[in-house]
């Protein structure tokens, strides 16, 4: 179902549990899996980043199915004097295979600035993982006719030439459609992404291909299709409607098409 230029690219449908998820969400994990084993799609790996609390309960009953287990954040350095945060090497060594870098949330929230996005992404890269790195603007910016601009400062910004389509994933969130039931239109997304595939061409040459890029703003069952067939979208990172089985299941749906 994907536009030509996608094809030889594997979509990732990977969800972002944000601050959810307790002890019984297991069972909801297990459901997941049960959807999922008999009928993965032909071309599609699945992601779940749970809370920290919850990757080595999910990487546990997770180990020999279908479903990869990541994270949603880790400090740059290996280890000190840093209370509260977790390394890359302590989530890889927990079984993580990825982490997501530079969300909308913690460049706001943590004001995290670019280059601390690029630190994280290359400790994620040292330890043997795949770094997801989020760029997108705001409703305040887009308003302002800046999407493109700020896209690219951030992914330029945000990356270094220590990575590669086989270390890194892009994801597109525009901040004015993560949990707001807005969704950007498949011209805007296409345009977007469009933009970013033309920068990591000019940046990494040919292996700019190579990457994946992931739309991510109020993905659900009804409007994945359509967006995930857009050209050079790679697949979701998806947030509210990957914390049940059934709707994370009917955004794998567009794969199965």
């Amino acid at each position: 179902m994907s536009q030509d230029s996608n094809k030889k690219r594997t979509p990732l449908a990977a969800g972002n549990w944000k601050m959810n998820g307790l002890k019984e969400s297991i069972a909801e994990i297990a459901a997941l899996d049960g959807l999922i084993e008999n009928n993965l799609p032909a071309s599609c790996e699945i992601l779940i980043c749970p809370p920290f609390t919850l990757i080595m309960s999910f990487q546990h009953i997770l180990r020999d199915t279908k479903i990869t287990v990541g994270a949603q954040d880790c400090h740059w350095q290996e280890g000190g004097a840093h209370t509260g945060d977790i390394s890359a090497i302590m989530l890889a060594d927990a079984g993580c295979e990825y982490v997501i870098v530079g969300h909308s949330e913690r460049r706001s929230d943590h004001h995290e600035d670019n280059g601390t996005v690029m630190k994280k992404a290359e400790a994620v890269i040292n330890a043997g993982m795949k770094a997801i790195i989020c760029v997108g603007e705001s409703e305040k910016e887009r308003e302002a006719g800046a999407t493109l601009r700020i896209i690219e400062n951030q992914l330029k910004n945000s990356t270094s030439k220590a990575m590669s389509s086989e270390n890194t994933v892009i994801a597109y969130e525009p901040v004015w459609a993560i949990g707001t039931g807005k969704t950007a239109s498949v011209k805007d997304v296409e345009e977007v992404h469009n933009f970013i595939r033309m920068l990591l061409n000019e940046r990494f040459g040919e292996d700019g291909e190579g990457f994946r890029i992931l739309y991510g703003g109020s993905v659900k069952p009804a409007n994945a299709e359509s967006l995930m067939s857009a050209s050079n979208v790679d697949g979701a990172l998806v947030g509210g409607a990957s914390l049940k089985a059934d709707d994370f299941n009917g955004i794998i749906d567009a794969y199965r098409k």
